[in-house]
């Protein structure tokens, strides 16, 4: 059986930046409110941020992570606690309503041994599903088509949420 290649070459960046120190982004976002599009800000609440995954697993991956930069969930205080899980239970929500997926992953990685690609800054993962995509670890390993673009998506997201009004906004 002949293999196909699905080319993803704008996943070469977050594979270069593996081997690189930088900044974390999730508190480079907290500190630049001005650029909350292009850095893919969901919502902003008290405790915590919600960011669309720059390089997703599937479409409407989000990220929600403590605005403090923090390791491990013993670090979290239980303030900080509540609030990310409201923010998954919210995340939920408004992807459920706005792209309709079948099912969700949520998820936290510790270590880079364990996938985690920014093991520094605690962040719980939402990945849709839909009924016929490949299962998580497939996902993890392989590349996926992602059929809607991020700026898209976010402004849609942003819309949904107001309409269902979200707490957080």
């Amino acid at each position: 059986m002949e293999r196909e290649n699905l080319w993803a070459p704008w996943r070469i960046k977050y594979i270069q930046s593996l081997s690189k120190s930088s900044e974390c982004f999730i508190c480079h976002n907290l500190e630049n409110p001005q650029d909350d599009v292009a850095n893919l800000v969901l919502w902003r609440a008290k405790h915590c941020i919600v960011i669309l995954n720059r390089f997703p697993y599937n479409n409407g991956h989000l990220l929600i992570a403590p605005n403090r930069h923090i390791a491990s969930l013993d670090e979290a205080n239980d303030v900080e606690l509540l609030e990310m899980f409201k923010l998954v239970r919210e995340g939920q929500k408004a992807l459920s309503a706005a792209i309709k997926p079948h099912g969700f992953n949520v998820g936290l990685n510790f270590g880079r041994c364990a996938g985690a690609g920014l093991p520094g800054h605690l962040h719980i993962h939402i990945v849709p599903r839909w009924d016929g995509d490949t299962n998580f670890m497939s996902v993890c390993g392989d590349t996926k088509v992602i059929s809607q673009s991020l700026i898209e998506l976010q402004e849609l997201l942003k819309q949904t949420s107001k309409e269902l009004n979200l707490p957080g906004l």
